[in-house]
């Protein structure tokens, strides 16, 4: 058997270290080798360890006393061998912005504060996210050099007319590498899904927006989609595209969740189905479930292309998987690598 990942606690709750610890030490897989009340802390503990006890992921939390988790974020990334750092975030507007912050700084991902009651971990949802981003990013970090680069094939017929991208565990650097490799005027408009609350999808497209590729902004309804112009779904709302004449206009919907969750990539999809018929390109990323595979299904019997990312760069490739083994995705790939390619078959505008 391998051993097992080793996981560092680093938050300035008692009880929050007890409750994570509780959920990692569930699964056989993960062992917890140090609990630890603020950043510096956290640096003494992978100092003092020796390499074969360092922890490999480090769940930080970012406001706490002494030193907080962002100024340690930068000191435990310079650390050899450089473990995962996910952070902890409170579920709030500026927990959201700080999460996205430590992100931009190198952390890998996030995953919600439980609450300080035990029902906050005791929820199925809560457990499966973290338990999949803490071994998903392990697993990514184990097996670098995925797939290589992508041949693109001359398009059959016409090029694209929307680009849809859907994604949910791991999304938010999976959407970052992929359009960081996007032109700024990108020929094409594009619809974002991301599975993540009210409040974090804003500082998602923020982020996004900053990489110099397409200009994105979260989607607010009724806007007129145009070549290099990006919508993100919001937090609790299905973003919808309709044909109005010769124009693509979005639309918010609070239909009821699909796959568990709103917003979805199936009605995005869906609905892009219906107002550009053959002329969809969508891009499945990883994520748990199988959110997109019947959009997907939808866009390939129209006509319209499927990509997906690759297994081996996936933190889960559940979303991803259930595409692939449906023998949709005519292509699939690294984020950059889908975004190099989507870069070469969609152009620029002219």
């Amino acid at each position: 058997m391998s051993a097992p990942l080793r996981v560092m606690l680093c938050d300035d709750s008692a009880t929050v270290r007890t409750l994570l610890g509780r959920v990692l030490e569930g699964d056989p897989g993960i062992e917890v080798v140090a609990r630890v009340g603020n950043g510096q802390e956290a640096l003494r503990a992978l100092e003092a360890a020796p390499p074969a006890r360092r922890a490999q992921v480090v769940l930080l939390d970012l406001e706490m006393p002494v030193m907080d988790g962002m100024t340690a974020l930068p000191l435990i990334l310079k650390r050899e061998p450089r473990p995962i750092v996910i952070v902890a975030s409170a579920l709030t507007q500026k927990g959201a912005a700080a999460t996205m912050a430590a992100m931009r700084a190198g952390a890998s991902d996030y995953v919600p504060k439980p609450a300080a009651a035990a029902g906050g971990v005791s929820d199925p949802g809560f457990r499966n996210e973290l338990l999949a981003k803490v071994k998903g990013w392990a697993r990514v970090k184990a097996a670098p050099g995925a797939t290589p680069r992508i041949a693109v094939r001359a398009p059959a017929g016409a090029p694209p007319r929307l680009l849809c991208l859907g994604s949910s565990t791991g999304g938010p650097q999976a959407l970052a590498a992929l359009v960081r490799r996007l032109p700024r005027n990108l020929a094409v408009p594009l619809v974002l899904v991301q599975h993540m609350p009210p409040g974090f999808t804003a500082m998602l497209a923020q982020h996004l927006d900053t990489l110099g590729g397409p200009r994105i902004a979260e989607a607010k309804g009724g806007e007129v989609l145009r070549p290099g112009m990006g919508v993100l779904a919001p937090g609790d709302r299905h973003l919808l595209v309709r044909q109005e004449g010769e124009r693509l206009v979005t639309e918010l919907s609070d239909a009821a969740p699909e796959n568990f969750c709103r917003p979805a990539v199936d009605p995005t999809l869906r609905s892009a189905v219906a107002a550009c018929g053959a002329l969809v390109q969508a891009v499945i990323l990883t994520g748990m479930g199988s959110d997109g595979l019947l959009g997907c299904r939808a866009v390939a019997q129209a006509g319209g292309a499927v990509w997906a990312q690759d297994e081996a760069s996936s933190v889960v490739w559940g979303m991803p998987g259930a595409v692939a083994r449906a023998g949709l995705a005519s292509e699939q790939g690294t984020p950059d690598a889908l975004g190099e390619a989507l870069a070469l078959r969609v152009g620029v505008a002219r």
